[in-house]
Protein backbone atom coordinates (compact mmCIF):
# COMPACT_ATOMS: atom_id res chain seq x y z
CA UNK A 1 0.00 0.00 0.00
CA UNK A 2 1.57 3.28 -1.14
CA UNK A 3 1.04 6.58 0.62
CA UNK A 4 -0.32 9.45 -1.47
CA UNK A 5 -0.81 11.94 1.36
CA UNK A 6 0.10 12.38 5.02
CA UNK A 7 -2.60 13.38 7.49
CA UNK A 8 -0.62 14.54 10.49
CA UNK A 9 -3.57 14.50 12.90
CA UNK A 10 -3.96 10.73 12.42
CA UNK A 11 -0.63 10.02 14.12
CA UNK A 12 -1.34 8.12 17.37
CA UNK A 13 -5.10 8.28 16.67
CA UNK A 14 -7.19 5.35 17.92
CA UNK A 15 -8.78 3.61 14.92
CA UNK A 16 -11.25 0.71 14.98
CA UNK A 17 -12.03 -1.17 11.76
CA UNK A 18 -14.53 -3.96 11.18
CA UNK A 19 -13.15 -6.63 8.88
CA UNK A 20 -9.72 -5.04 9.00
CA UNK A 21 -7.72 -8.21 8.38
CA UNK A 22 -8.72 -9.10 4.83
CA UNK A 23 -9.75 -7.57 1.52
CA UNK A 24 -10.09 -3.79 1.46
CA UNK A 25 -10.19 -3.88 5.27
CA UNK A 26 -6.59 -5.08 5.33
CA UNK A 27 -5.61 -2.23 3.02
CA UNK A 28 -7.36 0.19 5.39
CA UNK A 29 -5.41 -1.20 8.36
CA UNK A 30 -2.19 -0.86 6.37
CA UNK A 31 -3.09 2.70 5.35
CA UNK A 32 -3.85 3.90 8.87
CA UNK A 33 -0.70 2.27 10.27
CA UNK A 34 1.31 4.11 7.61
CA UNK A 35 -0.11 7.35 9.04
CA UNK A 36 1.17 6.40 12.51
CA UNK A 37 -2.25 5.52 13.91
CA UNK A 38 -3.02 2.84 16.47
CA UNK A 39 -5.32 0.34 14.77
CA UNK A 40 -7.61 -2.31 16.23
CA UNK A 41 -9.77 -4.50 14.05
CA UNK A 42 -12.31 -7.28 14.42
CA UNK A 43 -12.59 -10.26 12.09
CA UNK A 44 -13.84 -13.83 12.13
CA UNK A 45 -10.78 -15.57 10.67
CA UNK A 46 -7.39 -15.78 12.30
CA UNK A 47 -5.27 -12.82 11.22
CA UNK A 48 -2.00 -13.64 13.00
CA UNK A 49 0.04 -13.73 9.80
CA UNK A 50 -1.35 -10.38 8.69
CA UNK A 51 -0.61 -8.83 12.10
CA UNK A 52 2.97 -10.08 11.88
CA UNK A 53 3.30 -8.68 8.35
CA UNK A 54 2.04 -5.26 9.45
CA UNK A 55 4.31 -5.26 12.50
CA UNK A 56 7.35 -5.93 10.33
CA UNK A 57 6.31 -3.33 7.77
CA UNK A 58 5.37 -0.48 10.12
CA UNK A 59 7.19 -1.28 13.36
CA UNK A 60 3.83 -1.41 15.15
CA UNK A 61 1.26 -4.17 15.20
CA UNK A 62 -2.48 -3.70 14.82
CA UNK A 63 -4.60 -5.18 17.60
CA UNK A 64 -6.53 -8.17 16.25
CA UNK A 65 -9.77 -8.92 18.07
CA UNK A 66 -11.30 -12.14 16.80
CA UNK A 67 -15.07 -12.15 16.58
CA UNK A 68 -18.19 -12.00 14.45
CA UNK A 69 -19.74 -8.55 13.97
CA UNK A 70 -23.22 -10.12 13.95
CA UNK A 71 -22.63 -11.06 17.61
CA UNK A 72 -23.48 -7.66 19.09
CA UNK A 73 -22.12 -8.49 22.53
CA UNK A 74 -18.77 -9.58 21.07
CA UNK A 75 -18.74 -6.45 18.91
CA UNK A 76 -19.17 -4.31 22.03
CA UNK A 77 -16.49 -6.27 23.90
CA UNK A 78 -14.03 -5.75 21.07
CA UNK A 79 -14.64 -1.99 21.04
CA UNK A 80 -14.03 -1.91 24.79
CA UNK A 81 -10.79 -3.87 24.33
CA UNK A 82 -9.65 -1.48 21.61
CA UNK A 83 -10.35 1.51 23.87
CA UNK A 84 -8.46 -0.10 26.73
CA UNK A 85 -5.45 -0.64 24.47
CA UNK A 86 -5.45 2.62 22.48
CA UNK A 87 -7.78 5.02 24.27
CA UNK A 88 -11.23 6.20 23.16
CA UNK A 89 -11.91 5.55 19.48
CA UNK A 90 -11.13 8.56 17.29
CA UNK A 91 -12.37 6.92 14.09
CA UNK A 92 -14.69 3.98 13.51
CA UNK A 93 -14.56 2.44 10.05
CA UNK A 94 -17.45 0.03 9.47
CA UNK A 95 -16.12 -1.83 6.47
CA UNK A 96 -17.08 -5.50 6.88
CA UNK A 97 -19.80 -6.62 4.48
CA UNK A 98 -21.11 -9.62 2.57
CA UNK A 99 -22.10 -9.01 -1.06
CA UNK A 100 -22.80 -12.59 -2.02
CA UNK A 101 -25.24 -12.93 -4.89
CA UNK A 102 -28.74 -14.30 -4.29
CA UNK A 103 -31.98 -14.88 -6.15
CA UNK A 104 -34.77 -12.70 -4.79
CA UNK A 105 -37.41 -15.36 -5.43
CA UNK A 106 -35.47 -17.97 -3.48
CA UNK A 107 -34.20 -15.83 -0.60
CA UNK A 108 -35.49 -17.06 2.77
CA UNK A 109 -36.32 -14.93 5.83
CA UNK A 110 -33.34 -16.51 7.60
CA UNK A 111 -30.97 -15.57 4.79
CA UNK A 112 -32.42 -12.03 4.69
CA UNK A 113 -31.84 -11.62 8.44
CA UNK A 114 -28.30 -12.98 8.12
CA UNK A 115 -27.37 -10.58 5.33
CA UNK A 116 -28.94 -7.56 7.02
CA UNK A 117 -27.25 -8.40 10.31
CA UNK A 118 -23.86 -8.15 8.60
CA UNK A 119 -24.58 -5.33 6.19
CA UNK A 120 -26.68 -2.97 8.32
CA UNK A 121 -27.35 -4.03 11.91
CA UNK A 122 -23.65 -4.32 12.81
CA UNK A 123 -23.03 -0.83 11.44
CA UNK A 124 -25.55 0.68 13.83
CA UNK A 125 -24.33 -1.17 16.90
CA UNK A 126 -20.68 -0.43 16.14
CA UNK A 127 -21.56 3.27 16.07
CA UNK A 128 -23.54 2.89 19.28
CA UNK A 129 -20.54 1.22 20.95
CA UNK A 130 -17.98 3.91 20.07
CA UNK A 131 -20.26 6.92 20.56
CA UNK A 132 -20.02 7.29 24.38
CA UNK A 133 -16.25 7.74 24.27
CA UNK A 134 -16.53 10.20 21.39
CA UNK A 135 -19.27 12.16 23.17
CA UNK A 136 -17.15 12.38 26.31
CA UNK A 137 -14.22 13.73 24.30
CA UNK A 138 -16.36 15.95 22.08
CA UNK A 139 -15.03 14.68 18.77
CA UNK A 140 -14.85 11.67 16.51
CA UNK A 141 -15.40 10.36 13.00
CA UNK A 142 -17.65 7.47 12.01
CA UNK A 143 -17.24 6.17 8.46
CA UNK A 144 -19.83 3.71 7.18
CA UNK A 145 -18.99 1.84 4.00
CA UNK A 146 -21.89 1.83 1.57
CA UNK A 147 -21.82 1.04 -2.16
CA UNK A 148 -22.93 2.52 -5.44
CA UNK A 149 -24.73 -0.77 -6.17
CA UNK A 150 -28.04 0.49 -4.79
CA UNK A 151 -27.69 3.83 -6.60
CA UNK A 152 -27.24 1.95 -9.87
CA UNK A 153 -30.25 -0.27 -9.16
CA UNK A 154 -28.13 -3.39 -9.56
CA UNK A 155 -29.83 -6.77 -9.72
CA UNK A 156 -28.58 -10.02 -8.24
CA UNK A 157 -28.28 -9.16 -4.54
CA UNK A 158 -31.33 -7.20 -3.31
CA UNK A 159 -30.64 -7.77 0.41
CA UNK A 160 -27.20 -6.22 -0.04
CA UNK A 161 -28.46 -3.22 -2.01
CA UNK A 162 -31.28 -2.71 0.52
CA UNK A 163 -28.75 -2.67 3.34
CA UNK A 164 -26.54 -0.16 1.55
CA UNK A 165 -29.44 2.19 0.97
CA UNK A 166 -30.16 1.83 4.67
CA UNK A 167 -26.55 2.60 5.58
CA UNK A 168 -26.72 5.93 3.77
CA UNK A 169 -30.04 6.83 5.44
CA UNK A 170 -28.77 5.77 8.87
CA UNK A 171 -25.58 7.78 8.35
CA UNK A 172 -27.59 10.96 7.79
CA UNK A 173 -29.72 10.35 10.87
CA UNK A 174 -26.72 9.61 13.08
CA UNK A 175 -24.96 12.71 11.79
CA UNK A 176 -27.92 14.73 13.07
CA UNK A 177 -27.97 12.84 16.38
CA UNK A 178 -24.25 13.13 17.07
CA UNK A 179 -23.35 16.44 15.45
CA UNK A 180 -24.05 18.53 18.59
CA UNK A 181 -21.34 16.47 20.33
CA UNK A 182 -18.76 17.23 17.65
CA UNK A 183 -18.97 13.81 16.02
CA UNK A 184 -18.98 13.49 12.23
CA UNK A 185 -20.77 10.60 10.51
CA UNK A 186 -20.24 9.99 6.81
CA UNK A 187 -20.78 7.18 4.33
CA UNK A 188 -18.26 6.14 1.72
CA UNK A 189 -19.64 4.48 -1.42
CA UNK A 190 -16.98 2.84 -3.57
CA UNK A 191 -17.54 1.69 -7.10
CA UNK A 192 -16.26 -1.62 -8.41
CA UNK A 193 -12.90 -2.07 -6.70
CA UNK A 194 -10.92 -4.87 -8.30
CA UNK A 195 -9.92 -6.86 -5.26
CA UNK A 196 -8.76 -10.48 -5.65
CA UNK A 197 -12.22 -11.62 -4.47
CA UNK A 198 -13.98 -9.62 -7.17
CA UNK A 199 -11.60 -10.80 -9.86
CA UNK A 200 -11.98 -14.41 -8.76
CA UNK A 201 -15.75 -14.55 -8.32
CA UNK A 202 -17.54 -12.02 -10.50
CA UNK A 203 -15.30 -10.06 -12.86
CA UNK A 204 -15.42 -11.13 -16.50
CA UNK A 205 -13.73 -9.38 -19.41
CA UNK A 206 -17.16 -8.42 -20.75
CA UNK A 207 -18.40 -7.17 -17.37
CA UNK A 208 -15.25 -5.15 -16.72
CA UNK A 209 -15.41 -3.55 -20.16
CA UNK A 210 -19.08 -2.64 -19.73
CA UNK A 211 -18.46 -1.10 -16.31
CA UNK A 212 -15.46 0.88 -17.53
CA UNK A 213 -17.63 2.23 -20.32
CA UNK A 214 -19.97 3.70 -17.65
CA UNK A 215 -17.12 5.41 -15.82
CA UNK A 216 -16.01 8.93 -16.69
CA UNK A 217 -12.44 8.02 -15.78
CA UNK A 218 -11.30 5.08 -17.85
CA UNK A 219 -9.23 3.37 -15.18
CA UNK A 220 -10.43 0.66 -12.83
CA UNK A 221 -10.50 1.40 -9.11
CA UNK A 222 -8.01 -0.25 -6.80
CA UNK A 223 -7.97 -0.40 -2.97
CA UNK A 224 -5.66 2.62 -2.68
CA UNK A 225 -8.44 4.84 -4.00
CA UNK A 226 -10.70 3.72 -1.15
CA UNK A 227 -7.96 4.00 1.48
CA UNK A 228 -7.17 7.59 0.48
CA UNK A 229 -10.82 8.63 0.72
CA UNK A 230 -11.17 6.95 4.12
CA UNK A 231 -8.09 8.69 5.51
CA UNK A 232 -9.53 12.02 4.35
CA UNK A 233 -12.85 11.38 6.12
CA UNK A 234 -11.01 10.30 9.29
CA UNK A 235 -8.79 13.38 9.30
CA UNK A 236 -9.74 16.83 10.52
CA UNK A 237 -9.07 17.87 6.92
CA UNK A 238 -12.77 17.01 6.44
CA UNK A 239 -13.84 18.57 9.76
CA UNK A 240 -16.96 20.24 8.34
CA UNK A 241 -18.17 17.23 6.38
CA UNK A 242 -20.93 15.18 8.00
CA UNK A 243 -24.10 13.44 6.90
CA UNK A 244 -22.57 12.95 3.45
CA UNK A 245 -22.27 9.96 1.16
CA UNK A 246 -18.95 10.37 -0.62
CA UNK A 247 -18.79 8.39 -3.86
CA UNK A 248 -15.48 7.07 -5.16
CA UNK A 249 -16.33 5.27 -8.39
CA UNK A 250 -14.56 6.92 -11.30
CA UNK A 251 -17.72 8.80 -12.25
CA UNK A 252 -20.42 6.14 -12.67
CA UNK A 253 -23.14 7.78 -10.56
CA UNK A 254 -23.84 11.41 -9.70
CA UNK A 255 -24.84 12.73 -6.26
CA UNK A 256 -25.62 16.11 -4.80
Amino acid sequence: MSQNATFHDLKNASIYITGGGSGIGADLTDGFLAQGANVAFIGRSDASDFVAEMSEKHGRAPLFLQGDITDTERLRESVAAAEEAHGPIDTLVSNAANDRRHNWLELTPEEWDFLLSINLKAYFFAAQAVAPGMIKRGSGSIINFSSISYMMGNAGYPAYTSANGGITAMTRSLARELGPDGIRVNALAPGWVLTPKQLDKWATPEGLAAHLERQCLKTHLDPQDVVDATLFLASKTSRMMTGQCMVVDGGVVSTG
